[in-house]
């Protein structure tokens, strides 16, 4: 048996998820999708509630010297809207909770109220509550309720042979986003005044939930859904995975974030990696009939201004092939951030 590095534990955050399933696996009373989904769905009166949570931790999900306190607010409301938008959900209330470390002063956390303000506002929501702890690292762990037409929400089991398969928004900004941040200052000096290079700071700091997005595929008849926030590769693999299919992705297809382009030019990046397995896009992924793709595309360019493209097909079977520009093929590897696994 190999000896394993220090923090590297022996299973993957899939794994783990699986086993607390199994766990859980006896719904209560009005419980309509349990764990495993972007969000949990809840029978009430007049429609179904969407209840979500995610954890920042410092050192795992954000670097204080790499971002403000209100972008980091604005963010951690963002990731959780982004799980009941996946559903076709509308965000209604949100709960905070914070761990503190000695050296944060009062200034601080009010600029982290400001951002998540700010993303409430933004999103039609209220900030109702939660809890305040000390500990020895700043850990913003958000909660936040909506709302769906009752036995609407959109899983990510729904997917069917012959379906398209299609991506909001392009893909890798965010990643290259934090590429640029985490670069010498000197090295990309140029780039951080750029209007490209504020673009992908942007797209890592201050992201979007497609909202409206997630109700209008919803509304065309997608049969399954998720966001993006641990990359392409990875999510796609998850989705054909509850939906007991196979994928084909044209990888001259995959909507990469433009930016990325200029990027690699200044930094050793990849731009196809990037979008493939970077992580954070909160883009959504869905699963479409093919008469609908169209109609969808020119809904959300009308409405949102937001690109709508289509990646490839679902298939039978479960593996996922990537196809290039010549016509190889080759398996796509499920890459992207697990949290126990390492990238």
């Amino acid at each position: 048996m190999n000896p394993r590095s220090a923090g590297e534990r022996p299973f993957g955050e899939d794994e783990l998820l699986a086993a607390i399933r199994k766990v859980l696996s006896g719904s209560g009373p009005g419980v309509v999708i349990g764990v495993g989904d972007d969000a949990a769905v809840v029978a009430r009166g007049g429609g179904d509630g969407v209840l979500t949570a995610d954890i920042l931790v410092e050192g795992v999900h954000f670097d204080r010297a790499l971002s403000s306190a209100r972008d980091l607010g604005f963010k951690a409301i963002v990731a959780n809207v982004s799980d009941v938008a996946a559903m076709g959900g509308s965000p209604r209330y949100a709960l905070i909770s914070l761990v503190l470390s000695a050296e944060i002063e009062a200034p601080w956390v009010m600029e982290l109220y400001g951002g998540m303000l700010g993303a409430c506002e933004e999103y039609g929501m209220t900030l109702v509550g939660g809890d305040l702890s000390g500990g020895p690292a700043v850990v913003v762990s958000v909660a936040v309720t909506g709302e769906v037409a009752g036995n609407r929400a959109v899983t990510r089991s729904g997917a069917r042979s012959g379906q398209r398969l299609v991506v909001t928004g392009t893909l890798g900004g965010s990643a290259g986003g934090l590429a640029l941040a985490r670069a010498p200052a000197a090295k990309v000096a140029e780039a951080l005044g750029s209007d490209w290079g504020r673009a992908l700071l942007d797209a890592h700091f201050r992201p979007h939930a497609r909202v409206g997005e997630g109700q209008t595929l919803a509304q065309l008849g997608a049969t399954a859904m998720m966001d993006l926030s641990d990359g392409l590769a990875l999510d796609l693999s998850r989705l054909c995975s509850e939906s007991v299919a196979g994928a084909r992705v044209d990888l001259s297809s995959v909507p990469v974030a433009p930016e990325l382009r200029r990027l690699a030019a200044a930094l050793e990046v990849d731009p196809l990696e990037l979008a493939l397995s970077g992580g954070e896009d909160y883009e959504l992924l869905a699963a479409l009939a093919p008469q609908s793709v169209a109609e969808a595309s020119d809904r959300l360019g009308e409405r949102f201004g937001v690109p709508l493209s289509d990646i490839g097909e679902v298939t039978d079977g479960r593996g996922i092939v990537a196809v290039d520009a010549a016509g190889g093929e080759r398996p796509l590897e499920a890459k992207g951030w697990d949290h126990f696994a390492g990238r």
